[in-house]
């Protein structure tokens, strides 16, 4: 449950001293706080108007969104889903803060929300472990944790109250069963070796877990597919980009390249085409990704990716229906994932692109 009980009454407080003190300049203490203001000279507000905006304010559910970055088209829309459900016309203020993918920058970025005395903090964080110490922080402190996209690895699972993501290593199995019945459509026999490689995501994270772990899983089942390498790509279309290039000059018979995320596959194609080979359902390499974005529609339509596995990226309406059963004392499921599919050459991709709001 939100302090806005307490929020009400120390505002009631504030306004009180307000109306004794009048507008002059406060007085210097130990500890300085910064203001924000919209007066300017000649603009002054009446002390009424004041009043009934510090208690609009004071209605507003506070939110504290720790994301991994901006390392990716997915990451966009995911970030963009937040940003435009958490506002003030309904009844959310949030203060959001871009890690750069550095778990540190996440950990600092929490304890300033504790330190600010959020209501609610999401964290999308950017590896599994080391979360233990500032997420008791935030539990001591009362303040729910709701985690988006990735799941942590904890000794006390009561630190965190939800999880939003999708669910990884059915993503990776559906990647895998894809590529077998694909094989099939093509007549690549049992007996013919499969070739592959896989551009992994930032190690540890529990997109890259769960996907190498789920398409692990179909491969196993086939003593003819044979993984030459896997290496992370850092989630990063540059990255990938590299390491494609490196696998490339290691090995002169790929067929089949697994990205762990689009951005990665976009840097796999341009790798693939510098070398002289063809990519897509027409080419020398299958290429398989992960997250859907529009781009990746366009990639697809173009003939150069053959298939991307869905990871729904809008989780801000599906965290807000959270926070409003919070808010009512509701309990609320630990793990909830998102709807999620897959497309490929074989669908009508300008019509489903032309749908998607990602």
């Amino acid at each position: 449950m939100s302090k806005k009980g307490l929020g009400l009454a120390l505002s009631a407080i504030m306004i009180a001293m307000l109306a004794l003190t009048g507008c002059g300049g406060s007085k210097a203490t130990g500890e300085s706080k910064s203001v924000e203001s919209s007066e300017t000279s000649g603009e002054s507000k009446s002390e009424e108007a004041k009043s009934e905006e510090s208690k609009d304010s004071s209605k507003l559910i506070v939110v504290g969104y720790a994301q991994v970055g901006a390392e990716s088209d997915w990451r966009t829309a995911n970030t963009e889903s937040f940003k435009t459900t958490f506002v003030p016309e309904n009844g959310y203020k949030l203060i959001f803060n871009d890690a750069q993918q550095k778990q540190e920058n996440q950990i600092k970025a929490i304890r300033d929300f504790i330190q600010q005395e959020v209501d609610y903090i999401v964290l999308a964080p950017v590896v599994e472990t080391g979360w233990d110490t500032v997420l008791q922080e935030a539990k001591d402190a009362g303040i729910p944790v709701i985690l988006s996209d990735r799941m942590i690895k904890t000794s006390d699972d009561s630190l965190y109250t939800a999880l939003v993501c999708g669910n990884f290593v059915k993503e990776g199995e559906t990647a895998g069963q894809w590529l077998e019945d694909y094989l099939k459509l093509k007549g690549r026999n049992h007996d013919e070796s499969i070739n592959i490689v896989t551009l992994q995501g930032t190690i540890g994270a529990s997109a890259q877990v769960g996907r190498t772990d789920g398409f692990g899983n179909i491969l196993s089942q086939h003593p003819n597919w044979k993984m030459l390498a896997k290496q992370t790509g850092e989630f990063t279309q540059s990255k990938g980009q590299e390491v494609m290039e490196s696998f490339l000059k290691q090995f002169d018979n790929i067929d089949v390249v697994v990205a762990e995320n689009d951005n990665m596959a976009f840097g796999a194609i341009d790798a693939i085409k510098a070398a002289g080979k063809t990519c897509g359902p027409n080419g020398d390499i299958t290429v398989i990704s992960f997250d859907a974005v529009k781009a990746a529609f366009d990639a697809m339509i173009a003939g150069d990716l053959n298939v991307s596995v869905e990871c729904n990226p809008l989780h801000g309406p599906r965290v807000a229906e959270i926070i409003q059963k919070l808010e009512k004392g509701e309990t609320v499921d630990k793990i909830q994932y998102v709807d999620e599919t897959y497309f490929d050459t074989s669908m009508d991709l300008e019509k489903i692109k032309a749908e998607r709001a990602y």
